[in-house]
Parts: C-alpha cells; sequence; structure tokens
C-alpha cells in the first residue's frame, strides 16, 4: 500500500533554511564586530605607542633646549671672563703709564694750587682744585699743555672761593703713550684730596684709584702720585 506524506514538508524546509540564514548573518555580523574591536583595540595600542614615543621625544627635546640654553650661558659667561681678563690685562700693562701720569701731575702743578677730585675715563681727565688766584690757574694750563704725558688742556669752571682764592674745573687729554685698547675698555682712574695742600703732603700723601669697580690704594712710596 503507498505512503502518502501529508505533512507540510514543503514549509518546514523552508523554516530550516530561514534558521540556517539567520545563523549565518549573525555569525557574519558577529565576525566582522570581533574584527572591527580587534583592529580598533590595535589602533588604540599603535596611538598609545606613538604617543609615548612622542612623549619621550618631546622630553628630550626639552632636556636639549635646556643643554642649550646652559651652553649659551656659559658662552656669554666666558665671553664676560675673557673681557675681564682683557681688561685687567691692559691695566696691568698700562699700571706704569698711571704712576707716570699722576708724577706728571705732581710735576706740573704750581705752586699756591692744590687739588680736590682727579678723575680719568679714559684718555680725558677731569680735574677739579683751588689756587690763590687766576693767574696760578693759568700757569697750571700752561704747564699741562707743555707736559709729556698731558695736553689740550681746557677750562670749564672757575669762580671765586673764601680766602680770596678762586675754585677751578679743567679738563686734560692724555698724549698717546697707552695702549689704544686702554681708552677703549673705557678704564676710569678718580683721586680725590680733599681740602689739604697736595704740596705740603708729599711723604704721607695717598690716593684712592677707582678702576673697573675696585678700590686700590697707591701709596707715595708706590707710585710717587703726590705733589712735590
Amino acid at each position: 500500500m503507498p505512503r502518502i506524506n501529508l505533512l507540510p514538508w514543503r514549509e518546514a524546509e523552508r523554516k530550516r533554511k530561514r534558521q540556517e540564514f539567520f545563523l549565518s548573518i549573525g555569525a557574519a555580523i558577529a565576525t566582522a564586530a570581533l574584527v572591527i574591536l580587534v583592529g580598533r583595540w590595535q589602533m588604540n595600542a599603535a596611538i598609545e605607542h606613538q604617543n609615548a614615543r612622542n612623549q619621550i621625544i618631546s622630553d628630550e627635546i626639552a632636556e636639549l633646549d635646556k643643554q642649550i640654553q646652559e651652553i649659551l650661558g656659559l658662552e656669554k659667561q666666558k665671553e664676560r671672563l675673557l673681557a675681564r681678563m682683557e681688561i685687567i690685562e691692559t691695566l696691568q700693562r698700562s699700571r706704569p703709564e698711571i704712576v707716570h701720569i699722576f708724577d706728571e701731575v705732581v710735576r706740573v702743578l704750581p705752586e699756591g694750587v692744590y687739588l680736590t677730585y682727579l678723575k680719568q675715563s679714559g684718555t680725558r681727565f677731569e680735574i677739579r682744585g683751588v689756587a690763590q688766584s687766576s693767574t696760578r690757574v693759568s700757569a697750571f694750563m700752561r704747564n699741562i699743555d707743555g707736559s709729556e704725558w698731558l695736553a689740550d688742556p681746557s677750562l670749564q669752571i672757575v669762580q671765586r672761593a673764601g680766602a680770596g682764592g678762586s675754585e677751578f674745573t679743567l679738563f686734560a687729554n692724555q698724549r698717546a703713550k697707552v695702549p689704544p685698547e686702554a681708552a677703549a675698555n673705557g678704564e676710569t682712574v678718580a683721586a680725590k684730596v680733599l681740602g689739604q695742600d697736595i704740596g705740603a703732603h708729599r711723604n704721607a700723601g695717598l690716593y684712592v684709584l677707582r678702576s673697573m669697580g675696585r678700590d686700590q690704594e697707591v701709596g707715595r712710596e708706590g707710585c710717587r702720585a703726590t705733589c712735590r
């Protein structure tokens, strides 16, 4: 007797195929999601690694910049020290010249004139003092003009002082016997003798020389700077 299948097998077959299709779609989606997740993780790891490298490079650049600044600072300090050494060497070479200059000031100072202030800036001198009369000032200027170390006296101020004297201020230039670099370095030498006749202190006079911000006391026997 023949058998006839009356069950809806075609519907069952379609249902099975639909299930297989959905399973395939789900597997594909899950695989794609997994691939995307793995890719994003790898990308984030690569970005973090690159950021770490960039940070290391930035730190090294900052350290190099710091070292460069330190080197530049050392270079500037070296230049300052070399300039100071050059000035000191120039002053050492010109020290005998200063002695001669002060000796010359003593030599050209006439009787009846005493100094209260003497300043050297480069090769130019500012001289202040008191004289018994304007004639003494004129004699002092003539002596400077005929000096071996000083020249070009220029009277700036002369005015009456107490006891019939005259206060004066004049400028003079140093003759070219000092190396040119001494003047270029802006050497400044100042000497003050306040209210005392230089001629009366030949044996015990002291001058205060200010050179490069340092005070040096030079006695009579060392530089013969006081007046004769």
